[in-house]
């Protein structure tokens, strides 16, 4: 599997024969050390017989072996492929994002496990692969009527403490401070590299523990990142200064927005958009014969748009919930609607600010609104409509199974309701959408005409794995932002034009499952921000759009763009503000700052050290506004 993982998706990095022959070498011990593990019992278990001298015993242990390493194995083999799987679509090892399958819509994962591969042909090679693994542990394990040692005590002793000694060491793969598998070094600069080594068994325990303590609520990112017993210096780094309120730390997380008369005399309806896995990697390609971008284009090029700017998780929803609570995103943590944070009204939530503000508040998404409890948990975050994919078809008058996929509506249709909503709004709204396109089985409507989508070699040559499912990935892509960009064209062509923000960006860039990249850390988690303003509400002066930033910082400034002396909570930065420092953060430990792209720990530059340090303050002063409501 690693050698698989290499030549398919290794051939853009960068490594010397040392390297290479090192990252192997630390598999081959990871490999071992789970094997030795699953070893230990069969040792222990002979050692005892033989110690005992319980040769009675000895005929019932083959018919006992077959059973476990046939069990143990199966569990390492589905483990393996199942990263394996995980790892062409996300790019990674797994993480505690791949036990939300058991949280999301099992009908639909199906249809798109039977869509995007060949099942039948799985199921045989799976029951081919078993069935010689069970071969093999039969043949080997034959049983035997007599079997002793011809050695004398003393070498039967050192052989029984030979092979237990080895076995412990191989276990543990390390003499040093920690076992190998909790600290896994770094054997290259190149990022796949580094990630080849690790062994699935161990990436799919990790993601457990991780899930399962954050599921719990033992969890503790304050010790984590290194404030605890001083998170009064944690503030002191993300203000930025050491003049901070420490008598109640959580204000200095309140901001209040300028007055603006010009908003307070017509206040603008205000729309986000999150589109599922539009990462931006991918519009380097954009041309005339691979024109991904569509209908978006002319709005990307019309208006405001930050360029370096990442997503704050991996996943949809740790992605979202944080951006609508105006927090960073915690690493290895659940989300809040799956957790017993799921009736928790958060204060600081970015539609309470508008509600408060005198807004309609709507969150609108695509799908079903049971998926992973999202309805429930918005209904708290001060939306007083909460609407999914039934309301939609409902207010369309149209039937929901020909409007949808099997994720949920077909993104044009959940820009039309929108679209409804704002035209026959009385008050002035606040909507936020969540689409469902641009995911895997990656289905578009029949009637539905690309644009030309030629793959040139270029492009070809940065495309890991099945290319026939990376044009069909590219074709939904395309239809996604068509969608979008229609619904752009219809918002400027109209009335709404003059008293409408649109901003849009995505939850994530899943699409760097099948990339290669020529600066990994820089490119891989980059996804859009972008602005639309009528002509009374844009700044006099221009705005930076090359600044580093993430998802906790389009809130604070949107607040700053469409509000009037309005109060906010929010560790998020304002992007107008030239004073502050400016970086992206990703729960992956993916950071971004002005210089370029670089893994927590990592840093290289100055900029980037202060970026390092500012992301760990952040993660602090999240955890302790988070804790204050519990």
């Amino acid at each position: 599997v690693r050698l698989y993982l290499f030549f398919t998706y290794g051939s853009r990095s960068t490594y010397n024969a040392l390297e290479l022959f090192n990252t192997f070498w630390l598999g081959m011990r990871l490999d071992a050390s789970i094997l030795a593990y699953i070893y230990s019992i069969p040792v222990i278990l002979v050692f005892l017989v033989w110690l005992l001298n319980l040769k009675f015993l000895q005929k019932y242990l083959y018919g006992f072996f077959k059973v476990y390493f046939i069990l143990f194995l199966t569990v390492l083999s589905v483990l393996t492929f199942s990263d394996l799987t995980y790892f062409s679509f996300f790019g990674d090892h797994a993480t505690l994002m791949i036990f939300g399958i058991f949280d999301d819509d099992t009908k639909a994962l199906m249809e798109t496990a039977f869509t995007n591969y060949n099942i039948p042909l799985v199921i045989v090679l799976a029951v081919s692969f078993f069935t010689f693994l069970y071969i093999v542990v039969f043949k080997t394990l034959k049983k035997k009527d007599t079997f002793s040692l011809a050695w004398k005590l003393p070498k039967q002793i050192l052989l029984f403490v030979t092979i237990i000694a080895l076995t412990g060491v191989l276990g543990r793969g390390s003499v040093g401070i920690f076992p190998l598998a909790k600290d896994i070094p770094d054997v290259s600069a190149d990022s796949f590299i580094n990630k080849l080594p690790q062994t699935a068994g161990y990436a799919m325990l990790n993601s457990y523990e991780q899930y399962n303590k954050s599921k719990s609520g033992n969890y503790d990112l304050i010790k984590r990142v290194g404030y605890a017993g001083n998170i009064e210096k944690a503030f002191e780094v993300y203000k930025q200064t050491d003049e901070i309120d420490k008598i109640n730390l959580l204000n200095n997380l309140v901001h209040v927005t300028a007055k603006n008369p010009f908003i307070e005399a017509q206040k603008p309806n205000v729309v986000v958009v999150m589109v599922e896995s539009f990462g931006t990697p991918i519009l380097d390609y954009q041309s005339d014969s691979f024109n991904i971008l569509g209908k978006l284009k002319k709005h990307f090029e019309q208006d405001t748009l930050f360029t370096n700017f990442i997503s704050s998780s991996n996943g949809t929803i740790v992605s979202l919930e944080p951006l609508l609570l105006n927090i960073t995103a915690r690493p290895g943590s659940t989300s809040f609607a799956q957790s017993n944070y799921l009736n928790t009204s958060f204060f600081q939530a970015s539609a309470k600010v508008y509600q408060d503000a005198g807004y309609e508040t709507s969150f609108i998404y695509g799908g079903d609104l049971s998926w992973r409890n999202v309805g429930n948990f918005m209904s708290r975050q001060g939306f007083e409509y909460v609407e999914g994919k039934a309301s939609i078809a409902k207010a369309l008058d149209a039937d929901i199974k020909s409007i949808s996929h099997e994720w949920g509506v077909f993104d044009q249709y959940l820009y039309k309701y929108a679209q409804l909503k704002l035209q026959n709004a009385k008050k002035p709204q606040f909507i936020f959408m969540l689409t469902t396109n641009n995911h895997p089985p990656y289905t578009v409507p029949t009637d539905y005409k690309s644009n030309s989508l030629l793959i040139s070699e270029n492009l070809k040559n940065h495309i890991s794995g099945d290319m026939e499912l990376a044009k069909l990935r590219f074709r939904d892509y395309a239809y996604a932002l068509d969608s979008l960009g229609d619904f752009m064209d219809n918002i400027k062509s109209s009335p709404l034009s003059q008293k409408t923000v649109v901003s849009i960006t995505a939850d994530n860039n899943t699409i760097e499952g099948i990339m290669k990249y020529d600066d990994y850390y820089t490119q891989t988690k980059k996804i859009p921000f972008y602005i639309y303003l009528p002509e009374y509400l844009k700044p006099k002066e221009a705005i930076d759009m090359t600044l580093a930033s993430s998802h906790k910082d389009i809130f604070p400034t949107l607040y700053n763009l469409t509000l009037s002396d309005a109060n906010y909570t929010a560790v998020g930065t304002n992007l107008l503000d030239k004073q502050a420092l400016h970086c992206g953060f990703n729960d992956e430990g993916v950071l971004m700052a002005k210089d370029g792209g670089f893994k927590d720990a990592k840093a290289l530059s100055d900029e980037q050290k202060k970026c390092q340090e500012y992301y760990k303050a952040s993660l602090a002063v999240t955890e302790y506004l988070i804790k204050s409501q519990k």
